[in-house]
């Protein structure tokens, strides 16, 4: 989740290695980052901010709100799926 949105440093480097990446959580592991698409974020946004209460004054919509308002503001936030790197397709 870019909760800053599209024009940070992190997003623009993760779609210039097409997704590659390296996470480091106690040991490394090459994983691909999937963008999800703007249509299926709406819902993960939401979660998103109910589990993460710093990201709720970067996102510009209240966390009980309908998917409807999360729906507005999907195409601006970047959602991306974690897969293996060995199962990445």
């Amino acid at each position: 989740m870019a909760m800053l949105g599209e024009r940070t440093q992190w997003v623009r480097n993760v779609r210039a290695a097409d997704g590659h990446v390296v996470l480091r959580h106690g040991r490394r592991e090459a994983v691909r980052l999937e963008e999800v698409a703007p249509e299926e974020r709406p819902p993960v946004l939401r979660r998103y901010l109910a589990v993460a209460p710093g990201a709720r004054a970067h996102i510009p919509v209240d966390r009980r709100a309908p998917l409807e308002e999360f729906a507005r503001i999907a195409a601006d936030v970047p959602v991306f799926r974690i897969v293996p790197e060995d199962a990445a397709t």
